[in-house]
Parts: structure tokens; C-alpha cells; sequence
């Protein structure tokens, strides 16, 4: 995956093993979602690929982003466009593809090597395709991520259906522990997942009270009735205890736990989304192994401070791509390696829906960290060897050992 800009010049890279490594090292994508199906491929905004906003907020503003700008020049690039292609040019281009040509033309250079894949994603399960289905697409085997709300949430509707209120959250809890167990036995499953950031915030409790979590379930089962079944956890104390208990749960299976962490649509309290908030449940859980995704933008510094100083902290720099400008996108590699160690980073697309958010996420992440690791090369604060291993470090070797790949 060379870019064109690069390799139309006629000389050399200043750095050629860096480029190399940059443009060609195999990447684990340590946290994704599925694409959708065929019949589901225009059931969605595409302008969701650049940005988290919904509404008009999207269809009309989005587009009028810096980020929005660059996606378009790149994806009329990968179409073999004009460099002058309009965004709806190039929506009217993919628009006309086979869906399955497009899906093997976001991959084919890629250099992606397999997926974790978060499939507990709303609205997943009625549009979106399995995640063996995504096998097709990369040389190693896909992996699931276990979104821990979900299935928590499922346990809640078997026990509400099944039994009396009273006692019925010593019984959730016990099932819920039952299930996630289960769960990290699989053989496909490397990982949890919290969203706790959407639901109630990240300043999780490391202790809960007994008289808040039973009147927190109660609430759940008023809703249960209230809305004929449907069910979505927001209660601080029982959000709260889903996330203690899978977090004793992976530390028990020696699995990690990802979280949500930053930037997000406008579900989330951005006050409450900084992964700082974590740091009392990360050291109430030293053997659990935490990765705080997205970058944990814009509270990046906060998350690689954690990640400097605990041995179970882990920080994926995700998402950003393509959400954030170019020059942003740099900034936020420089915030991530001012002091996280570079055997703790990982990255990931968070690619979902459309197989062109594969492409950004891996192709803008190789142009920012070979832009950013020549500079300190440049600089001489590393060589351009350390640059090379940080490269692999941050594109497989990590996630392959956090994840026990």
C-alpha cells in the first residue's frame, strides 16, 4: 500500500526501511465492527464514514470537514477517479460497483492480516454480516470481541421473563458471571468490550452499595414492562457492577478488557468519556489487562499517562482515522508516544458498515506514523531502525501478544 503522491517522485523515501515497514508491515486490526450485507449497503448515511454526527449534523456539515475533504481525494484515488472527484461522484461510483468487488478492492492492498471484531455494535444483528463472514477478506482468521452490555442485557430479559423481582439480582449477577465465562472460553474470543463511556460514564466505582443496585434493577424491570421487552442498561450501579464483574471475569481468563474511550457520537457526556476517570477500577484490577480505544481523543495525553504508568494499560490509537484531520491525526500520534511506551500501543480501524472505512483507517494511519516516526528520525531522537520495530510493534507484535494470537 504505497501512497501515489510517494511513489510517482523520482527519488528514494528519505527513510527506505521506515517507508517499507510503514506501507507493507501486516497490521492486526485489534478493534472493528462488520460490514453490512449487500441488501443493507445503502440503508445507512455513507457520510458516516467520516464522522460520528448524526442527522443533519452529517448529511450537512460533515461534509464540509477537512477530514471529509481528504477521504474524498483518497477514495477517488483507490477508484482510479480524477483527483478533482466530488464526494458525490464518489458515492455515485461506489454506488454502481459489485458489492463484493468493492469489498475485495478496500482490502486488496490493505496489508490488514485478520480482525477483532466487535459485533455487539446497534443495529449489527439485522444488517450487518457475521464476522466469519469477513474471513474472506484477509489472510488470518477473524476474532470476536464480546460487548459485555449486550449480553448483559440479554441476561436481564431471560431472568425478568423467568422469576419475581425479589432476589432476582443475586441470580442476574450470577448468570451474567456464568455467561462471560462461557464467553472467554470460546475459541474465538480474545476480548471484552464496555461501553460503559455511552451509558453512565467512565468514573466506574470500584464498590458498589446493595441498596443502589437493587433499586437500579427495579428500574430496568419498570422499563421492561413499561416498553414491552426492550431493555438498554443506563443505571450508574448496575453499569457500574456489569463493568467490576467483567473485569474480575477477564482477569480470571486472562483476556482483555477494550473500552470505550473519547471520542463518540452524541449519546456520550464528553466530561465523562476521559479515560483518567478509570484509573481507581485500573488499579482495583491489577491482573486485567485494560486497552482504551480511539485514541481516547481529545483526552489523549490523559490515556498515555495511564498507559506509562500501569503494566495492565493499553492504548489503541483508532478511530481517528479518518475522523480527524491529517495534521490532526499526526498531532495525536506525537500526544500517544510523548509518553506511552511503544510495546503498549495498537491500531485499529474501528472500521464499520462500509469496507472504504478499512481502507481509510489502515491507509491514513501508515501515511501519519511514517510521517511522524521520520521526524524524530530526522531529529535523531531514534533511528531509523527503532522506528522500524515501533512500526511492527504498534501494527501486529502487540496486539498478537495482548491478544494471544
Amino acid at each position: 500500500m504505497v501512497p501515489q503522491s510517494k511513489s510517482d517522485t523520482s527519488t528514494e523515501p528519505e527513510f527506505p526501511s521506515l517507508f517499507k515497514a510503514a506501507f507493507t508491515q501486516l497490521a492486526i486490526d485489534n478493534h472493528a465492527h462488520p460490514l453490512l450485507r449487500e441488501d443493507m449497503r445503502d440503508k445507512l448515511a455513507f457520510e458516516g464514514l467520516i464522522s460520528e454526527a448524526e442527522g443533519e449534523a452529517l448529511t450537512e456539515d460533515a461534509v464540509d470537514t477537512l477530514a471529509c475533504f481528504r477521504a474524498t481525494k483518497q477514495l477517488a484515488q483507490l477508484f482510479g477517479l480524477d483527483k478533482n472527484t466530488s464526494w458525490e461522484e464518489v458515492k455515485r461510483h461506489r454506488a454502481a460497483m459489485r458489492y463484493m468487488d468493492l469489498c475485495k478492492l478496500c482490502f486488496k492492498d490493505a496489508g490488514i492480516h485478520s480482525i477483532l471484531i466487535d459485533d455487539g455494535l446497534g443495529g449489527a444483528a439485522d444488517m450487518a454480516e457475521g464476522y466469519k463472514w469477513h474471513d474472506q477478506l484477509t489472510e488470518g482468521k477473524t476474532k470476536r470481541i464480546v460487548r459485555v452490555e449486550i449480553v448483559a442485557e440479554v441476561r436481564v430479559d431471560v431472568q425478568v421473563t423467568s422469576a419475581e423481582l425479589e432476589g432476582l439480582l443475586d441470580l442476574f449477577e450470577g448468570e451474567f458471571k456464568k455467561t462471560l465465562t462461557e464467553s472467554a472460553r470460546e475459541e474465538d474470543v480474545v476480548g471484552f468490550k464496555s461501553i460503559v463511556c455511552y451509558r453512565t460514564g467512565m468514573n466506574v466505582s470500584v464498590v458498589g452499595r446493595d441498596d443502589e443496585k437493587v433499586a437500579a434493577f427495579a428500574e430496568v424491570f419498570e422499563m421492561y414492562k413499561s416498553r414491552k421487552g426492550e431493555i438498554r442498561l443506563a443505571h450508574k450501579a448496575l453499569n457500574d457492577e456489569i463493568v467490576r464483574i467483567a473485569l474480575g471475569v477477564a482477569g480470571e481468563c486472562r483476556i482483555p478488557v477494550q473500552f470505550h474511550t473519547g471520542l463518540g457520537d452524541s449519546d456520550i457526556t464528553l466530561t465523562l468519556a476521559s479515560p483518567a476517570h478509570l484509573q481507581p477500577v485500573i488499579k482495583a484490577f491489577p491482573e486485567t489487562q485494560f486497552v482504551l480505544l480511539h485514541s481516547s481523543y481529545p483526552y489523549t495525553r490523559e490515556a498515555g499517562y495511564l498507559t506509562a504508568v500501569y503494566r495492565n494499560v493499553y492504548l489503541d490509537f483508532g478511530e481517528v482515522f479518518p475522523f480527524v484531520s491529517g495534521d490532526g491525526q499526526r498531532t495525536i500520534i506525537r500526544q500517544v508516544l510523548e509518553l506511552a511506551p511503544t510495546n503498549k500501543i495498537m491500531w485499529s480501524s474501528d472500521g464499520h458498515w462500509w469496507p472504504e472505512s478499512y481502507y481509510l483507517g489502515v491507509f491514513q494511519a501508515r501515511e501519519a506514523l511514517y510521517e511522524v516516526l521520520s521526524e524524530f528520525v530526522r531529529k535523531e531522537e531514534m533511528t531509523e531502525g527503532e522506528a522500524v520495530k515501533v512500526i511492527g510493534r504498534c501494527l501486529y507484535d502487540t496486539a498478537a501478544r495482548v491478544y494471544q494470537l
